[in-house]
């Protein structure tokens, strides 16, 4: 349920309001907005009758909330979430390029892939320091190591970082690193680490699992965000299926979906949906036609030479040219706006 304050609601009132939901046993979270102050109502165990909340003192409504998911939902949260890192800002109108390579494997190749990555118009950097792998022998990161030239690279190109945290024993290193801690599509449904996640004071960058629909996928943000923490941005990076063609089948329908159903913002990792770098720029321009706020892209200074994903990884170059690319796709549909278009894609 959404409880939904009057404009000049007092402080008294709306302490009222919160008291009254916690005694009904249920937990009350104030959602701040524009005008006027709303509450979600979480953890109850069934319907609850609006009209116990409808005639308190500054409430205007007591709507139910029809979604398996609440906080996440556009019913509770009806405005686009822009979170702020640093000087950048991801979702609403803001679009966000985040580039860089898939594993952090020496200051030489990371600070030289930043330098690129940046004068082609990347605003945040990406690298794994710590690395999920199928193969037990195959390269796992620089862990703490990694973490210390990814700093490197904020201080020196004032690019803000993110990478991927593996699990709960690394999760305060990593923060304590990073600008927004990734969660993997391997831990989208590791609930403990989702909990952990919502405790956190950083962003949080959730990756859609690789078999999860997007119900699955907002239930799991709506974990993150009932533990407190409001900024998550949202990765769509492909789906499992049963192709050959490519890595991972990526599902731009989840796009507008997740705009419609949802205020958090929404990227795209069209590296690891392709799996192949020829099929990056079209699946960037793709995704950037289908309204997602952004793209992650994996970029490397010698791909042929990485010791993790070389082969889906774009040459500075070709990155430069899908900056360009993507800039202007999004300038056409602004544009579109400006018009009077309808804007349900953009």
């Amino acid at each position: 349920m959404l409880i939904v304050m009057r404009q000049d609601a007092t402080r008294e009132q709306i302490d009222a309001v919160i008291r009254a939901v916690e005694e009904r046993g249920c937990s009350a979270r104030s959602i701040p907005g524009g005008e006027r102050v709303s509450i979600g109502v979480l953890f109850n165990k069934g319907p609850i009758d609006p009209s116990g909340f409808q005639d308190m003192p500054g409430v205007k409504d007591a709507i139910p909330v029809t979604r398996p998911y609440k906080l996440v939902s556009r019913e509770v949260h009806p405005h686009d979430t822009v979170i702020r890192v640093g000087n950048v800002k991801i979702g609403g109108e803001n679009r966000v390029i985040i580039a860089g390579p898939c594993a952090v494997e020496s200051r030489e190749q990371t600070m030289s892939t930043a330098e690129h990555v940046k004068k082609a118009g990347a605003q945040i950097f990406r690298g794994g320091a710590y690395k999920p792998r199928t193969s037990p022998y195959a390269f796992q990161g620089l862990e703490e190591e990694g973490l210390k030239i990814l700093a490197k690279v904020r201080e020196v190109y004032g690019m803000p970082v993110v990478t991927e945290v593996l699990d709960l024993e690394h999760f305060d290193v990593v923060e304590q690193y990073a600008d927004i801690v990734q969660i993997g599509t391997r831990n989208m449904q590791n609930f403990s680490l989702l909990r952990r996640a919502g405790e956190a004071k950083k962003p949080i960058l959730l990756k859609r699992g690789m078999s999860a629909t997007v119900d699955e996928w907002l239930m799991a943000a709506e974990y993150i965000l009932s533990e407190g923490n409001q900024n998550i941005i949202l990765c769509e990076r492909g789906l499992r299926t049963f192709v050959r063609h490519s890595r991972n089948t990526l599902d731009f329908s989840a796009i507008p979906v997740v705009r419609r159903e949802s205020h958090l913002p929404i990227i795209v990792d069209p590296s690891h949906a392709a799996g192949y770098r020829d099929q990056v720029l079209p699946l960037s321009r793709g995704a950037a036609a289908a309204g997602a706020h952004g793209l992650m892209v994996e970029v490397h200074s010698t791909p042929d030479f990485a010791l993790c994903d070389g082969g889906q990884s774009l040459y500075p170059e070709q990155f430069e040219g899908l900056c360009r690319q993507i800039r202007a796709i999004y300038d056409i549909c602004d544009e579109s706006l400006d018009r009077g278009g309808s804007g349900e894609t953009v």
